[in-house]
């Protein structure tokens, strides 16, 4: 039987550590970190989407990291297979692969060995689908996938127009909704010796609060300017996707006063948080560390460094 390729997977909703963690045990266990965040993958969107600075990083590597044009689809199939080249590429070097962000679809497609390779497309429908959602509104096209696939629309958010739209035509398509897809995938063997940590938090309120004082950061670092630079652009349909951006495009017309634009956002996070939550919650797989429960930063990175040690990936 093959040997399979050890892959450490570090994640958890948004705020809740999980850069620092893995960058840390990066540079501890000589990992290298593919990106599982479906926003950082692209260019320019620093602030908003919290990629860490290359101070941050410190020397560790990043792939599938701010690479992606503005303007540049890309979809999970496009991901997965980018995906698993890094991951051979790492483990060829003699490195340890660490998957890391908190898109849920991303990970459980790479790691559950989800094909959606066959599904072929269809632009007539796609671009129906478009058209409605231009002239009814994304909310209205959202509420016909729910008639199709309610558990689906659980993890995705009304404004993610092309995950929308792509899983409507893969319903079509194919008579089974996506999320029946990707339970059936669960039953396949994964590819990679797995070891998942996910950092949360045990107390839901504190996990808010990291969330609300994050944007309070990004706003200081100057996401408001990098959003009216980057909403002024042609490419505004991957911002519009982005948490960060959408929120803001009422104050930066006009339209509603800067405190209601930032209460809406603080409140759009902690909803994609409590999603994620929602979705990682059902991987029995993932051993999951709570920093309110220990003493400081050091006992939570000991906690991670046991957990993977006694999962023997290594």
């Amino acid at each position: 039987m093959e040997e399979k390729t050890p892959l450490l997977v570090v994640t958890g909703p948004t705020a809740s550590g999980k850069t620092r963690l893995s960058i840390d045990l990066a540079r501890c266990r000589g990992g290298e970190i593919v990106c599982a965040d479906s926003m950082q993958i692209y260019k320019e969107m620093q602030i908003a989407t919290a990629k860490p600075t290359p101070e941050e990083m410190g020397g560790v590597p990043h792939h599938l990291f701010d690479f992606l044009d503005l303007d540049e689809e890309f979809s999970v199939a496009q991901y997965c297979r980018r995906a698993k080249e890094a991951i051979a590429h790492i483990a060829g070097r003699g490195k340890l692969p660490m998957l890391v962000g908190g898109t849920g679809l991303y990970i459980h497609s790479l790691i559950d060995n989800v094909d959606f390779d066959q599904i072929k497309t269809n632009e007539p429908l796609r671009k129906e689908l478009c058209l409605y959602a231009q002239e009814n509104g994304n909310e209205a096209l959202f509420s016909r996938l729910k008639e199709i696939d309610p558990a689906l629309c659980e993890k995705l958010h009304p404004n993610n127009l092309y995950r929308v739209i792509r899983a409507i035509e893969v319903y079509h398509t194919t008579g089974v909704p996506m999320s029946e897809l990707q339970r059936k995938a669960k039953g396949r063997e994964s590819p990679y010796a797995l070891c998942m940590i996910g950092i949360a938090y045990d107390d839901r309120q504190k996990l808010y609060d990291r969330v609300n004082l994050r944007v309070d950061q990004m706003l200081e670092a100057g996401l408001l300017e990098e959003a009216r630079d980057i909403l002024s652009r042609d490419a505004v349909r991957t911002a519009r996707q982005a948490i960060g951006y959408k929120e803001l495009i009422g104050y930066l017309n006009g339209e509603i006063p800067l405190e209601e634009a930032v209460e809406n956002l603080k409140r759009e996070t902690r909803r994609y948080a409590k999603r994620q939550l929602t979705w990682f919650r059902r991987d029995p797989r993932i051993q999951w560390i709570y920093p309110d429960l220990l003493h400081g930063y050091d006992e939570v990175f000991l906690s991670a460094q046991k957990i993977l040690e006694k999962s023997g990936i290594l």
